[in-house]
């Protein structure tokens, strides 16, 4: 193992004192990128996930473009429910389908525990392959959805802005919503720690629904679940969770032993650090609509989140996916910014 090139942001995983807050945005692998969407001409979206060179290529886009303090493998937190038997279908322009979704204890009985260096070898192969192209430039960042969010998509067979049938599925029917959630979290656990192996340098757990959930049912349906997945993790790796909405329980995520908690536009950078009493590193949160705004408007938004958030204890991101219609050059600007920075 060489060490890396550029470790600010594992630095900034340990709290450590850093020269400057390191930069990287979610879904930079992808959609902005006019290399990117050239590929997605010529293969479908599973092809480019299951394909580790092309998964690989796709990683390492951002770092050579954008100039970004780390890669994420390029991957879809869908290949779980994928692995666990059930049908996902990713349409272009549509985004995911389930066709046959889980709504009963019987339709539990068609999933399964996967053996998932089997079911899922190629994210392991693009991660393998990935962090030897990187070459040690920057840290790897593997991934996974976390339970409650994935169960979103598996009871409700589609994408959704409320998520009502999986909430009502866990009102109505609890015992099998925790027990579809435990095997989630079982196979997700096996995966993140199978990523760990093939060469990510650190996890993020992506809960993106976590938000829709009430604070009491926040803590009953996802929270324990991602607990039990960074407690896992936690001996390997550094682990971010990522509770987009939850802002409510960000004291209680920052409990779990996760290393650093991703934050959203829609709390202030101060009132997260109180929430949390400054004892964790935060990670965001420029609403990701703001990069479409001029260049000079990019940076002065970006020198407001760098004085708020203050330069350690931080991972300088978006507070969601960069948007697919963001132009190459606003992406570099928002980079830039955090780079050229200088803290008082």
């Amino acid at each position: 193992m060489h060490a890396l090139k550029n470790d600010l942001l594992l630095k900034a995983l340990k709290g450590e004192a850093v020269p400057r807050p390191p930069v990287w945005m979610m879904r930079q692998a992808g959609r902005y990128l006019p290399d990117y969407r050239k590929l997605c001409e010529k293969y479908s979206f599973f092809e480019r996930c299951q394909t580790p060179e092309l998964a690989a290529a796709i990683t390492l886009q951002p770092v050579e473009q954008i100039d970004v303090d780390a890669a994420i493998i390029f991957s879809d937190i869908l290949v779980v429910p994928k692995a666990m038997g059930l049908e996902v279908q990713l349409i272009e322009n549509i985004g995911p389908v389930l066709p046959s979704p889980i709504q009963t204890e019987k339709d539990i009985a068609r999933l399964h525990i996967p053996d998932v260096k089997d079911r899922l070898h190629y994210v392991l192969d693009a991660i393998s392959l990935a962090k030897k192209e990187l070459k040690e430039r920057v840290p790897l960042i593997g991934f996974a959805g976390a339970p409650w969010t994935i169960l979103c998509y598996m009871v409700q067979g589609k994408g959704s802005k409320t998520f009502d049938e999986a909430r009502a599925f866990c009102f109505q029917q609890p015992a099998i919503a925790h027990r579809l959630l435990q095997m989630i979290t079982d196979t997700t656990i096996a995966y993140l720690k199978e990523q760990v192996a093939a060469g990510a340098d650190c996890i993020q757990l992506f809960d993106s629904w976590g938000g829709l959930l009430g604070p009491e049912d926040f803590h009953i349906f996802s929270l324990p679940y991602s607990q039990q997945i960074i407690h896992a993790l936690k001996p390997m790796t550094p682990v971010i969770l990522f509770a987009k909405g939850a802002w409510f329980a960000l004291k209680e995520m920052s409990e779990t032993g996760a290393d650093a908690l991703g934050v959203d536009w829609c709390i202030k950078p101060e009132t997260a650090r109180k929430l949390t009493d400054n004892s964790i590193t935060l990670q965001g949160n420029l609403d990701p609509a703001k990069l479409l705004a001029p260049v000079a408007e990019i940076k002065k938004g970006v020198k407001k989140m760098l004085t708020s958030f203050g330069k350690d204890k931080y991972v300088a991101n978006l507070g969601h996916g960069i948007l697919p219609n963001v132009p190459v050059e606003h992406a570099k600007a928002f980079v830039e910014a955090v780079k050229e920075f200088l803290f008082q």
